[in-house]
């Protein structure tokens, strides 16, 4: 890859030339932001894997096009960086968002080994798309309106080690988990172990929704539960939400609450529940938690039994209580805008 990035810098480049990283979204034109169309129409070349190429072909018609199969995510970066110094305008797209498993990555990779800075003359310019976890959450209804993360299921740069941690993790911590590379057809057993790491923190029934080709031809929803997932049709082209605790399907739709109901009474138009108030934190909030803890420790509940109780380290707990309780001063009205 040295020598193709040296060769890449010829002595007499012509003016120097841009490369804009394009999130595509989920692959339908409808979907893609009036700035990514617009860099796909200002680009003299455009890179990307055969895939995506496919999904703007009505954009790219005309133009150079470099197509890259699945694993030749550096080979596009290089040739991006060859075409941009050869003064040319690059467009090279990523589905979704190009900072999320996208090209963004690599190609700064490429760029910094190169000795690009932004100082250089090539411009680098990223343009976000919606990522899959956006797309898919959009199709299913709102199951990542309260706190989520995205971990890919891909072993081929990641170790499984890292990534089981990071499963156990995040499924123990409650969090709406969007699964991106669950399954392909030779790597098949991630997604069961994906599911068995799960199982250790969450009920059998919690929801899962799986969005196969979001918003293409093919596009395909189904609705199952935690125990039943793996037992789905999964492939690459897929994304897997799963709920967290709180999450439900009613009526087709997958809803995660943002915990208005513990505020709020739903029935009556939203009035605060007894011993709350709106732009404030929750009465079990950090400060009621502060207050709880400090009343528990006082009453004889050692550090250890207090750590199993709240479900939180030990040491976590030991620093909280060493900490003086007014250290936590309430914020003002105006520092609050939250619900």
């Amino acid at each position: 890859m040295n020598q193709e990035l040296t060769q890449a810098a010829p002595a007499d480049a012509a003016a120097p030339g841009k490369i804009m990283l394009v999130g595509i979204g989920p692959g339908s034109v409808d979907h893609m932001t009036q700035r990514a169309r617009a860099a796909i129409a200002e680009a003299d070349v455009v890179i990307g894997y055969v895939t995506y190429i496919k999904l703007v072909a009505d954009l790219v018609e005309g133009k150079e096009i470099i197509r890259k199969s699945m694993t030749e995510e550096l080979d596009r970066a290089v040739s991006a960086l060859a075409s941009a110094r050869a003064g040319k305008k690059v467009a090279l797209i990523s589905s979704g968002d190009a900072g999320v498993y996208g090209m963004a990555g690599p190609t700064f990779e490429v760029l910094f080994q190169s000795g690009w800075t932004p100082d250089d003359e090539v411009q680098v310019e990223i343009i976000p798309g919606a990522s899959a976890l956006n797309s898919c959450a959009a199709l299913v209804g709102a199951p990542l309106t309260h706190d989520f993360c995205a971990i890919s299921l891909s072993d081929l740069l990641t170790p499984w080690p890292t990534i089981a941690r990071r499963l156990d993790a995040v499924a123990m911590a409650d969090f709406v988990v969007a699964l991106y590379n669950p399954k392909s057809g030779r790597r098949t057993r991630q997604i069961v172990e994906a599911q068995r790491l799960f199982l250790r923190h969450r009920r059998p029934d919690t929801p899962v929704a799986i969005v196969k080709s979001a918003y293409r031809r093919r596009e395909n929803i189904v609705f199952t539960t935690l125990d039943s997932m793996a037992d789905a049709d999964i492939g690459m082209l897929s994304t897997v939400l799963i709920g967290n605790s709180n999450t439900f399907v009613r009526n087709g739709l997958m809803v995660t609450p943002r915990g208005y109901a513990n505020k709020y009474d739903m029935e009556d138009g939203g009035s605060t529940r007894d011993g709350e108030k709106a732009g404030r934190s929750l009465s079990t909030g950090l400060l009621g938690w502060l207050e709880t803890l400090q009343a528990e420790h006082a009453a004889g509940a050692d550090i250890a039994t207090l750590a199993a109780r709240h479900r939180l380290p030990a040491d976590y707990i030991q620093a909280t209580l060493d900490e003086p309780l007014d250290a936590a001063a309430p914020a003002s009205a105006t520092e609050e805008s939250e619900a």
